[in-house]
């Protein structure tokens, strides 16, 4: 790891995880780990610029035919790449595909600039998380494999006991809060060579008492009325939530102060 790094631009690259969902700002918008992360790199680098290609939904596919050109062509110091999740988590997932996909992406993004990122994502405690580990593992050890070979930095969120915390998941349960997108940003800030402002993110937050019997069924049916229904049916549509939507930055232009 180095010390006192110098970055002067970071493009990210993904999907909702990068975007920022659900990290919701006033104006509802989406704020997220990888702004925060530029507004650190920002406050460090006079004149440091930032363009975010994330867009909800996408599949890995999607990642490479519409983002990783477009990021290798802007020349950044720093490109962060997450992506392959929303494949696993689909019934019907060739994990040959996947990894052939983000052998491509990366073999593109690791030439075009000076620090690849790559991330084993984190996963939320849960039914879900065991039903679809196998495939998550498949992935992260493919992300091992190519940053090995290509001196990418992998971030480990997967391995960090607080961001498989419940408490750290929005009701949809499937995005970080905005407190896990803070620690997020931190062990991406840590992972690139600054100084730690923060040297617990990984730490599980304080035990408390578990919600009784009731609240958890009322949370549940909750979650399957306003998420896990909508989501099934864009799944046996073919559409998704990210159809139609711009990449939240689409240009590489100075960070224009906190994104608060």
């Amino acid at each position: 790891m180095r010390t006192n790094p110098t970055h002067t631009s970071l493009v990210a690259v993904g999907d909702s995880f990068t975007e920022g969902m659900s990290d919701l700002l006033p104006d509802g918008s989406y704020r997220g780990w990888a702004d925060l992360l530029a507004g650190r790199m920002a406050a460090h680098t006079p004149g440091f610029r930032y363009a975010n290609l994330a867009v909800r939904g996408k599949l890995i596919g999607q990642i490479v035919e519409e983002q990783v050109d477009v990021a290798a062509a802007m020349g950044a110091d720093v490109i962060t790449l997450v992506g392959g999740l929303n494949d696993t988590l689909r019934p019907k997932c060739d994990m040959g595909r996947v990894r052939g996909l983000l052998e491509e992406a990366v073999d593109t993004l690791a030439p075009a600039c000076k620090q690849l990122v790559l991330m084993r994502s984190p996963g939320r405690q849960g039914p879900v998380l065991e039903r679809f580990r196998p495939r998550m593992e498949e992935l992260f050890a493919c992300v091992d494999e190519l940053a090995e070979r290509h001196g990418a930095i992998v971030v480990d969120l997967y391995g960090a006991p607080s961001l498989g915390d419940p408490r750290l998941w929005d009701v949809d349960r499937l995005h970080l809060t905005a407190e896990g997108h803070r620690r997020v940003a931190e062990a991406v800030w840590q992972a690139l060579g600054y100084d730690p402002e923060d040297t617990e993110w990984r730490t599980p937050l304080p035990a408390t008492l578990p919600p009784g019997w009731v609240t958890r069924r009322v949370a549940d049916v909750r979650f399957a009325r306003r998420h896990l229904l909508p989501w099934i049916a864009r799944r046996l549509t073919g559409r998704s939530s990210g159809d139609g939507l711009p990449p939240k930055r689409p240009e590489l232009r100075p960070y224009e102060g906190p994104m608060a």
